[in-house]
């Protein structure tokens, strides 16, 4: 990745009484597709029209390549945002919606039909220029949207859950042609979502906030298999997040059973929460694994099954291409791999934790 784009420092917010970022920093790099992710309401979108210069910080800088644009209005800012509503014109077609941003920076005539040309080839939709804005799809629509912002040349485009109104077959068909337009243009992306599926498909980094905080930052990989805290294993895919025991280091109880892990420096007899995720638990003969238990439930979702055992007085959560019976007898066991531990928070306001690089 390259040189440091955008940098935000210590940037706070409140709308009101309601206090949505909180001493928040963050640093973009050059050529990075980095996305923010987390439920409703944890200050992802208020961060995006910040660095968009669309809201003002009540504390805190923003710097562009160095050079501080906290008071720099929208227009100013070399940068570009892609909303979930395309914002289209109505009234003009394909080719005047494009050059809009063209024809107020005063470019020529033969300038814009070349970007024009160029950006409609690079969204696949190469000769719809003089088509209607009513005559397209969804999808053809936000790929006009996105085109519309490429040809102003921006070091940055912030995306605002840009599919968000698609339905599954687009927005992933939408996934593949960003990451492709990403690495043609060598254009920074800022990338709003909720859907965990998104940032894991398309981010170089993601960015794990809630309450205002960024609770966990790394690549999909890391978020996915490390996560730092139960509020990250939870959001991130399906989880089973146990309270258990650290006996010592590679060694932890997990409703009463011992099982060998790769994790240390938790202490010795120290509460901590245990997250092994559905695709990990192992299915044994009864007596064969760590706890015996038996299968409750089971569900086919197409590329796998999905199960429930009561084992242990837990409920386990368990994915797997071979179907086991409601009523079946069976045995868990975890490969050490597999099982992460995390120190287990001192208070219910510890689920907002503020992590520093």
């Amino acid at each position: 990745m390259g040189a440091a784009l955008i940098e935000l420092k210590n940037i706070t917010k409140r709308y009101g009484s309601n206090l949505i970022l909180d001493d928040f920093s963050l640093t973009v790099n050059e050529n990075e597709f980095i996305t923010l992710l987390g439920p409703s309401g944890c200050g992802k979108t208020t961060t995006l029209r910040i660095i968009g210069g669309f809201e003002k910080p009540d504390e805190g800088q923003v710097f562009f390549e160095g050079v501080d644009i906290t008071q720099t209005p929208p227009n100013k800012r070399n940068l570009n945002t892609v909303f979930q509503k395309y914002a289209l014109f109505p009234h003009m077609n394909i080719e005047e919606n494009i050059a809009f941003g063209l024809k107020i920076s005063g470019k020529s005539k033969d300038y814009i039909r070349d970007k024009i040309d160029y950006a409609l080839k690079l969204v696949n939709l190469d000769g719809y220029g003089k088509r209607s804005v009513s005559s397209l799809s969804g999808g053809q629509q936000q790929r006009i949207a996105i085109a519309r912002a490429i040809v102003n040349e921006p070091k940055l485009l912030l995306l605002d859950e840009p599919l968000g109104a698609l339905d599954l077959k687009l927005r992933q068909e939408m996934q593949y042609e960003l990451i492709r337009l990403k690495n043609e243009l060598g254009i920074t992306f800022i990338y709003v979502t909720h859907d965990q599926e998104e940032a894991l498909t398309m981010s170089d980094k993601v960015v794990v906030m809630n309450q205002g905080y960024i609770q966990q930052m790394g690549t999909p990989e890391n978020i996915y298999n490390e996560p730092e805290n139960a509020f990250v294993a939870a959001f991130i895919g399906d989880s089973n997040i146990i309270p258990g025991t650290m006996v010592k280091d590679r060694l932890v109880n997990i409703l009463g059973a011992d099982f060998a892990c790769v994790d240390s420096g938790f202490g010795e007899n120290k509460p901590v929460d245990v997250v092994i995720r559905p695709e990990d638990v192992i299915f044994k003969k009864p007596g064969e694994g760590k706890i015996d238990g038996e299968v409750s439930h089971i569900i086919f979702k197409g590329v796998h099954y999905e199960m429930e055992a009561q084992a242990g007085g837990f409920e386990w959560l368990i994915q797997g291409t071979k179907p086991y019976e409601v009523g079946e007898k069976i045995s868990i066991d975890v490969d050490p791999f597999n099982i992460q531990i995390m120190n287990k928070p001192e208070s219910e306001d510890e689920e907002a934790i503020k992590f520093d690089e």
